[in-house]
């Protein structure tokens, strides 16, 4: 155990985000959890359809698992708890998406086509959010969870003196 926490403390040695990571963390986490959850309410199998219109291998366990990483990726972020660990894969969901959904409409996010009476209507998104969300996620694991996260927490606790 105490490997470990050596480990995850070497990894996480920039623990010592300012005021900037409790905010990153709250946007981040929320809109990853903001996206599993809307992949859930609409069903995941509806999900696994889009995947395998997309040529995705095993889609329904695909579906199933980008909604557990983004809805547990988005948690652990948002409460700043083995963020390098969970940025793994939250990080992979983001490649996927930029490479099999958003790169073919380029970069911006928004592509306003036309305004009519009923409102604004866009045309599909580019790979923007994605990249913004990455460089998010690659700050926090670089510059650290904060001083309000479970990762400082467990990071400054007194750790028990072993027996040699």
């Amino acid at each position: 155990m105490e490997w470990l926490l050596q480990q995850y403390s070497r990894l996480s040695s920039g623990l010592t985000g300012g005021g900037w990571a409790l905010p990153l963390r709250m946007i981040v986490g929320y809109g990853f959890m903001e996206h599993g959850w809307a992949k859930l309410a609409r069903g995941p199998e509806s999900f696994a359809g889009i995947l395998q219109a997309l040529g995705m291998p095993a889609p329904e366990l695909l579906s199933w698992t980008t909604i557990a990483v983004e809805l547990g990726g988005g948690l652990a972020v948002l409460l700043g708890f083995v963020v390098p660990v969970a940025t793994i894969p939250m990080m992979f969901v983001l490649l996927v998406a930029i490479f099999t959904v958003h790169l073919p409409n380029g970069f911006s996010s928004i592509k306003l086509q036309s305004v009519t009476a009923a409102g604004a209507h866009f045309g599909q998104p580019g790979y923007e959010t994605d990249l913004l969300y990455a460089a998010a996620l690659v700050a926090l694991v670089l510059g650290g969870s904060g001083p309000l996260s479970i990762d400082r927490w467990l990071l400054r606790r007194p750790q028990p003196v072993s027996d040699r």
